[in-house]
């Protein structure tokens, strides 16, 4: 019969670990999610209205993920649908968007405002570490809004909000 500060011993000892080979390290990992916002364009619409869209690139082998690469445009107020959806559907806190920037949208300003290089990068960092955000959290990868957001080049806004079934 083992005294009692060997038992303790005994469940207190370090799992053996196995280490760690050059393959393992190198090998795909089991699941990721990977979300780029790149290439911002800016457009000049219909009645000479300039805005800027974005590329979203998705790569995933997460099984939620019916579609495993996808690359669509995005503009700021898509993100901006995205959010209210889910601030309205989900059981999730959603983190901000950066900002509208209010001020660079007035009229005469001696620079481009909203369409200056510069404001266009920095909302870019924004909208990826955003979107990242969301999509790496459980709850609203279930979300057919995040599903459409990232899949398909044409947002349904008369979609019936739900939830993704894993088959």
């Amino acid at each position: 019969m083992m005294a009692e500060s060997e038992q303790t011993a005994e469940a207190t000892r370090r799992l053996n670990i196995k280490k760690q080979t050059l393959d393992d390290a190198y090998a795909a990992p089991a699941n990721f999610l990977e979300i780029d916002v790149v290439n911002p364009v800016t457009t000049i619409g219909v009645g000479k209205k300039r805005f800027t869209d974005y590329e979203v690139k998705m790569r995933t082998n997460l099984p939620v993920f019916k579609v495993k690469e996808s690359c669509v445009r995005r503009r700021y107020s898509d993100f901006e649908w995205l959010r209210n959806e889910l601030e309205r559907d989900s059981k999730i806190v959603v983190p901000p968007l950066p900002g509208k920037a209010w001020k660079r949208q007035m009229p005469f300003r001696g620079d481009d405002g909203i369409f200056e290089e510069e404001f266009i990068e920095e909302r870019r960092k924004g909208l990826e570490i955003f979107i990242n955000k969301i999509a790496g959290h459980p709850l609203a990868q279930n979300e057919r809004c995040l599903h459409m957001f990232l899949q398909e080049n044409v947002i349904d806004k008369n979609y019936v909000p739900g939830k993704i079934r894993n088959t």
